[in-house]
């Protein structure tokens, strides 16, 4: 797998994989005799794995939150969800620690495949008109624009009923409305970093950013 990248697993999408550091996996595997060559560690006690601890995988408590330029195998192994929750029931988990689980998603325009998309896409959230208060959240490539668009109301306490619209800030002065609710954040071509705008519907009925489509300009027919 390439630095950062996603890794390489008999997988399908929306399978699930769990990050576990590999010092910790190495540890096991000498605990438990799991190589045959090498079982002369097998059953001591000072090699016991002890709890799951994974914080030297996270900048910081943030489950979701890794350390930049981790690589597959060097810094983490990728466990299916089976294996992980065995471990889990044999070892526990260290207290204040979530699984860092991720998703399966598919990759590539033309050509399709499978890959375990360990690193996230951040996007940065905020309320139209209040360029103050910008929340970072993270998201899969497989998440949709509906599922972005509920975590942001729930972020800033937009009641059901308030009718709302979701726009992609590109520059300084320049949006595009994310109207289609299924798209993916891959096909939406929503990038790292994005900033994302939510905008409530004003009592009149209009909105504060006027109509989300623009009319085609009328071509001036020259004279002959």
């Amino acid at each position: 797998m390439a630095e950062g990248g996603a890794a390489d697993l008999d997988t399908q999408q929306s399978d699930i994989a769990t990050l576990l550091k590999t010092s910790r996996f190495k540890q096991w595997k000498k605990y438990v005799g799991f190589d045959s060559w090498d079982k002369y560690q097998m059953g001591d006690q000072n090699v016991y794995p002890g709890p799951i601890d994974n914080s030297g995988l996270l900048k910081d408590a943030d489950a979701q939150s890794l350390k930049e330029h981790l690589i597959d195998e060097l810094d983490y192994i990728l466990l299916p969800t089976e294996g992980w929750n065995k471990l889990v029931s044999w070892y526990t988990l260290m207290e204040g620690q979530e699984p860092i689980a991720r998703k399966v998603v598919e990759q590539g325009m033309f050509v399709k495949h499978c890959k375990v998309e360990v690193y996230l896409t951040e996007l940065k959230l905020y309320e139209n008109g209040n360029t103050n208060n910008v929340v970072t959240r993270r998201f899969s490539k497989a998440d949709t624009i509906d599922t972005i668009k509920k975590e942001i109301r729930k972020i800033f306490n937009i009641p059901d009923e308030k009718e709302t619209r979701l726009w992609n800030k590109y520059l300084s002065n320049t949006f595009e409305p994310l109207n289609k609710p299924d798209s993916s954040i891959q096909d939406a071509g929503l990038y790292q970093g994005q900033m994302l705008v939510i905008e409530q519907k004003n009592e009149d009925g209009t909105w504060p950013r006027g109509p989300s489509t623009r009319r085609p300009k009328k071509k001036i027919q020259g004279s002959s």
